[in-house]
């Protein structure tokens, strides 16, 4: 039966307007107002990936964005189908990633009506639009459909991050007599000429100069590893700047902007660039990066000059105050960076060659300071004392990269094993290698964020790594790995709770209570959904997890590896 004679309503309209923007795969739940939705995605060749929660959705939308690059689409049912997406959704408006939501909403005329309909919320777009960058009711279908395309829109032209669709009912389910919308390119901030050629200008005179990126680089990687080329610089990132340029780059300094040696680095650089990162505590754990003698004060002794370049305005001054601000794309303020310095580069050759350059003290410095490479070598001999590379969940993640290969994406959580391990150890050569979201920090996002991309890449190698705790908060979507076929290894290690705000608790003279919590066997939980379980006491890890990964990543279901720490 063709839908398209039969059922031409608001959701269509909605579902065409996905497709002309390319979107191929949703996540939702299926429920009783959303189905004008659901009618119509096989039609338009678009796959429903149906998790076991809508969290579950929201962060496999987020894993399917980070290694896609397509920003993820999430379809929720009306009041708690779509509260249960929120934390999702504000996870990716802290993490400046872009999210489509769309959910019905009450018929016309009964906003705030209070009469007991079903899945009746007071103002559902009032309450997201307060965490989100958008949250919009829509009042007719081709409304609904021009919304699609200006979010996409958006996602493509400003500082991406989740936005909301509301379809009142009688608009999801009525007639819809539009055509589908055409997708557009949203205005992006134009290039100052006068800002590069400032930027230029600096940059040509720095004997010590050092690259931050962020998570606002990630698309600019081929620009970002010319930047650092040219210039002879060191480059340390953000987490979710991690793999912009690979780490195996002789300028490579990973994503390790925490390190006391790479902070005290970053105070010691005459000229300091920062592109596409707002210098956040979460990634600085208490420090700061740049001269400052606190955040957001500069030292103005130390004559350094600070390069910014971000999308967002707003974002540019944040916790370090710039003196050349660029509000520009990242890759087309690198683009045109390089244009200036090489043009700049070529004048001063022409001039030595014609007799007419002025004394070179510059060039005299430059030559004889310290190489980029060798003071990438300098900082790394400093982090024996920065970091426990021992730890273990820099050992785990080591075994899993020796297990998968160097092309694995991992995916993690708000877990010790994560952000005290997998974000410093893992090894990475691309953006896509590292799906975390250290600014919201939630638990629970690290498996359905790993079933995202592995449907966004079935042939890539993609493991989750994550403690306990935090496996539980979404432990049921390995159900929904095992009815997808996906052979994702999920590494669970068990340190019996909440070991990290253990120790918080005991700093604080706190007796310990409340974090010492009964875990199931993961393995068998695995196996009873579908999937395979293995269990390696700390101890043997060196010797059983490399091969278990790699056996693991060789099925066609998941499968739980549970790690017992000190048990």
């Amino acid at each position: 039966m063709s839908t398209e004679n039969t059922v031409r309503n608001g959701g269509r309209a909605v579902v065409a307007a996905l497709a002309a923007h390319g979107v191929d795969t949703i996540f939702g739940i299926p429920g009783t107002h959303n189905l004008e939705f659901y009618r119509h995605l096989p039609e338009f060749g678009i796959r429903a990936v149906t998790p076991r929660h809508e969290q579950g959705a929201g962060y496999g939308a987020d894993g399917y964005f980070l290694v896609s690059g397509k920003p993820g689409v999430v379809i929720t049912t009306s009041g708690p189908g779509l509260t249960n997406v929120i934390t999702a959704a504000a996870t990716a408006y802290a993490e400046s990633r872009p999210m489509l939501i769309l959910s019905p909403g009450v018929p016309t005329g009964f906003e705030r009506a209070d009469v007991g309909m079903l899945h009746e919320t007071k103002d559902s777009s009032g309450a997201l639009n307060r965490l989100l960058v958008s949250s919009q009711r829509t009042r007719t279908a081709e409304g609904a459909a021009q919304a699609v395309a200006e979010a996409f829109a958006m996602f493509d032209s400003a500082r991406p991050g989740p936005v909301h669709i509301e379809v009142p009912l009688d608009v999801l389910e009525g007639a819809w007599n539009g055509s589908v919308p055409v997708p557009f390119a949203g205005r992006r901030p134009g290039l100052d000429e006068h800002v590069v050629a400032r930027a230029a200008e600096a940059i040509s005179a720095a004997t010590r100069p050092l690259v931050i990126a962020g998570g606002g680089a990630r698309r600019a990687h081929a620009e970002v590893a010319r930047l650092i080329e040219a210039l002879d610089a060191p480059l340390a990132t953000t987490a979710n700047g991690k793999g912009i340029v690979s780490e195996t780059h002789p300028l490579s300094l990973g994503s390790n902007v925490r390190f006391p040696s790479v902070q005290a680095e970053s105070a010691a650089a005459d000229v300091l660039i920062v592109l596409g990162s707002e210098l956040a505590d979460s990634d600085l754990w208490g420090g700061v990066i740049g001269a400052q003698t606190s955040i957001g004060v500069r030292d103005d002794s130390a004559r350094q000059t600070v390069i910014r370049c971000d999308i967002d305005p707003d974002q540019l001054n944040k916790n370090l105050p710039g003196d050349i601000l660029a509000c520009a794309d990242t890759a087309e303020f690198l683009t045109a960076l390089m244009t200036a310095l090489e043009s700049a580069t070529a004048t001063a050759a022409s001039a030595r060659e014609n007799g007419t350059a002025s004394s070179d003290s510059h060039g005299s410095a430059a030559s004889a300071r310290e190489s980029g490479a060798d003071r990438v070598t300098r900082i790394r001999q400093s982090w024996a004392t920065d970091f426990d590379f021992d730890a273990i969940g820099a050992r785990v993640t080591r075994l899993v990269e020796d297990g998968a290969g160097a092309n694995v994406v991992i995916s993690g959580d708000s877990s010790q094993v994560t952000y005290d391990g997998t974000v410093h150890a893992l090894t990475a050569s691309t953006p896509d290698q590292l799906l975390y979201m250290p600014g919201f920090a939630t638990l629970g996002y690290g498996i359905p964020a790993a079933l995202g991309a592995k449907l966004a890449d079935p042939a890539r190698p993609v493991v989750c790594i994550l403690g306990d705790g935090a496996a539980m908060f979404s432990i049921q979507e390995l159900m929904t790995a095992a009815e997808l076929g996906l052979g994702i290894p999920f590494v669970i290690v068990d340190n019996g709770g909440y070991a990290e705000i253990e120790g918080q608790m005991v700093d604080r003279d706190i007796e310990p209570f409340a974090v010492r919590l009964a875990r199931p066997d993961f393995a068998k939980l695995g196996q009873s959904m579908g999937g395979a379980g293995v269990t390696i006491a700390e101890a043997d890890i060196d010797s059983a997890l490399p091969q278990a990964i790699a056996e693991a990543l060789g099925r066609t279901v998941p499968t739980a590896i549970h790690i017992t720490v000190g048990h």
